[in-house]
């Protein structure tokens, strides 16, 4: 694996605007929380933000921060509202509901219900005052444990830490031992500027889990691997998620396609490895670790 990345950098005091504007490119995807919360007089407001995300499991606890408006400062009704009710529901948004929560987005007016403009139900909650929306697949109820100002000015969030205390989820999407299969939620995330993504089945990949035993690290590797021109640091990466480096006695006979390159390549070593790095590479690519590493050590 070989690699130069030239960089441009930016100061986060002198470059603010631009900062501003790049890192909600690069810090993404993000989910969405879908929050609907209601002041001290009842009114209901229903707002999404991307600034959230699960921060512990004992106790349940998500964050989300509704930032100053960038033009003058001023705070948002969900945060207005949190501040005077404690408590909140995060709705997770799936591809189905994701045009109608960007609609809900809009700056109504205090007054305005953003469960009628975007065309939401409205659906009672177990524990809290505001409401959850049916439409979502899961539903958070919350009690608001902290609110965290970062600062006064423009564009600074607010950390609204909500404990978890409720959990709704559609009947469908529940299978056996309590499991959801990822691709049935249709989840969607922000990314920069106008831009989405949905989380489907044909980009889902599953990445292995370390060893509760220690890899033994891409520097452990055998030097015609770890420095490969074929080979990337995902393939690397996989490659050292092993206990022991593998040995000859461990890898069974090669396969007729090693054995192709060898007749065709035995005269020119140099391409005969590029050769066997491409085809480790394939294996690698469709979850074949075992025998990524035959090829490789033959």
């Amino acid at each position: 694996m070989k690699s130069s990345f030239e960089t441009i950098t930016f100061e986060s005091v002198t470059d603010k605007a631009i900062i501003d504007n790049l890192i909600k490119y690069a810090i993404a995807p993000r989910p969405i929380c879908f929050a609907s919360t209601i002041d001290c007089n009842g009114q209901v407001n229903l707002s999404p933000f991307s600034y959230f995300n699960l921060m512990s499991h004992q106790p349940p606890i998500c964050v989300f921060s509704p930032l100053r408006r960038m033009r003058d400062g001023s705070t948002k009704h969900t945060l207005d509202n949190v501040r005077e009710v404690k408590e909140v529901v995060i709705n997770i948004v799936n591809y189905d509901m994701v045009q109608q929560q960007s609609l809900a987005s809009t700056e109504y007016g205090k007054e305005i219900n953003e469960f009628d403009k975007s065309g939401f139900t409205a659906v009672s909650s177990i524990h809290v005052a505001p409401p959850r929306v049916a439409e979502s697949p899961v539903q958070l109820e919350c009690r608001v444990r902290e609110i965290v100002a970062l600062s006064d000015e423009p564009g600074a969030g607010n950390l609204v830490i909500a404990e978890i205390l409720y959990m709704h989820i559609h009947k469908h999407l529940l299978g056996k031992d309590n499991t959801i299969q990822q691709k049935d939620l249709d989840l969607v995330a922000r990314l920069g500027g106008d831009w989405y993504c949905r989380v489907t089945d044909e980009n889902l990949f599953i990445v292995p889990k370390p060893l509760r035993s220690l890899g033994i690290g891409i520097d452990q590797l055998p030097e015609k691997i770890r420095f490969s021109t074929v080979l990337t640091g995902n393939h690397l990466g996989l490659l050292a998620n092993v206990e022991t480096l593998p040995t000859l006695k461990d890898i069974q006979p090669a396969d007729k396609y090693l054995n192709y390159l060898k007749l065709n390549f035995e005269d020119s070593p140099s391409k005969f490895s590029q050769k066997v790095h491409e085809y480790a590479a394939q294996l690698l690519d469709a979850g074949q670790l075992d025998k990524a590493w035959q090829i490789l050590l033959m």
